[in-house]
């Protein structure tokens, strides 16, 4: 599965969706960065620009590729996940049908709800880290093993 993330960064904040509209939402109750999955034939950079647009209302005008994370879990298929920050967007932040978005200083971001990988690679992005490849492997929602890889 491919799918893109990407945290908005806007006054010292990141733009955080905490999930919370979706029924078996395998996100339930976390906070995330927003994206989705790739459609068909689509681009990393397309499947970004999309599904930002879907989730806030935003079209991000300056982004950055940060790193690929992979996700294995309990047998289920990998996830090849495109991470992405983004500094420049216009339009106007709209509701989002998947949960509530909340503009976060980065100093709190920690306290969050977040997946246990989340912070693996949120400490990397924080510290600036360059180009990553990145692997989380979970057991149901524990995080059994992680290993970065900078370039």
């Amino acid at each position: 599965m491919l799918t893109t993330l990407c945290y908005i960064e806007q006054d010292g904040k990141y733009l955080m969706l905490l999930r919370n509209r979706k029924k078996k939402d395998p996100n339930e109750n976390k906070w995330i960065g927003v994206g989705g999955r790739f459609l068909p034939g689509e681009s990393p950079e397309e499947c970004l620009l999309r599904e930002v647009y879907e989730e806030t209302g935003l079209r991000l005008t300056k982004y950055r590729f940060r790193g690929i994370v992979t996700f294995q879990q309990d047998g289920n298929e990998a996830e090849y996940m495109h991470l992405f920050t983004a500094d420049e967007f216009t339009g106007t932040l709209s509701d989002c049908n998947e949960g509530e978005l909340h503009w976060i200083p980065k100093e709190d971001i920690f306290s969050l709800n977040l997946w246990e990988g989340d912070r693996v690679f949120l400490d990397l992005l924080l510290r600036d880290a360059p180009v990553f490849l990145a692997v989380l492997r979970y057991e149901g929602e524990h995080l059994v093993f992680s290993e970065a890889h900078l370039y």
